[in-house]
């Protein structure tokens, strides 16, 4: 099955994190993200209740309505209710073809640390995967050992759709992800924990962007 959607998954990837940010508060930073530039926003709420996951989902779709691709992590009924554009998922969730069944025109990505796993998700008709974590990261408690700059570029080269590096990225080292094959950039506390995190997603937009104008 040919994926439609790859063009769209370029750029920053930003992620509002309720271990950062509070779900009351998604709105309003998912709208200062896409002001920054954020092509792409994703929701994720590790172990917070269904109800206000919904509300932030539900303001989140307001705020960046035509501006950014919403993304829901982990949570295709949270996605359904919120009419957004896609999802994310785990190699622990809902399987691949169930979600595709569900969300037949959606986008859809999945978390991959090897390249077997993003060979899989390739085959399954994933609209792209996420790779990682590429640096140390204290956004994920059990995060995998760091992958490094080598196997992201093994991996990039060998899958056809596009490859979202996560994992420790900062406005320092997002370059280095895009020169080794990456398409996006998946940046979450060096975001979140900015003082003006409009002016930081623009800073890093801004080097994506001239990155890929010179590439």
């Amino acid at each position: 099955m040919k994926n439609s959607h790859p063009t769209f998954i370029s750029g920053l990837y930003a992620i509002v994190d309720s271990a950062y940010v509070g779900l009351e508060r998604a709105g309003e930073c998912a709208d200062e993200l896409a002001s920054g530039g954020a092509r792409i926003v994703q929701l994720r709420a590790k172990g917070e209740g269904s109800g206000a996951m919904l509300r932030a989902a539900l303001e989140m779709r307001k705020a960046l309505a035509g501006r950014a691709i919403f993304i829901v992590n982990d949570r295709i009924d949270i996605a359904l209710m919120a009419s957004a554009e896609g999802v994310h998922l785990g190699q622990d969730d809902i399987p691949l073809r169930d979600a595709r069944r569900l969300l037949p025109s959606s986008v859809i990505g999945v978390s991959t640390h090897s390249l077997e796993e993003a060979k899989k998700a390739e085959a399954g008709g994933a609209d792209y995967i996420s790779f990682g974590p590429i640096f140390p990261t204290r956004t994920k408690q059990d995060a995998d050992t760091p992958k490094g700059l080598s196997r992201l570029k093994e991996l990039s080269a060998s899958v056809r759709i596009p490859v979202v590096a996560i994992g420790g990225i900062t406005g320092e080292t997002v370059i280095s992800v895009l020169e080794s094959g990456a398409s996006s950039a998946a940046l979450i506390s060096d975001i979140l924990l900015a003082t003006r995190i409009k002016a930081k997603a623009a800073s890093i937009s801004a080097l994506i962007s001239r990155a890929r104008n010179h590439g």
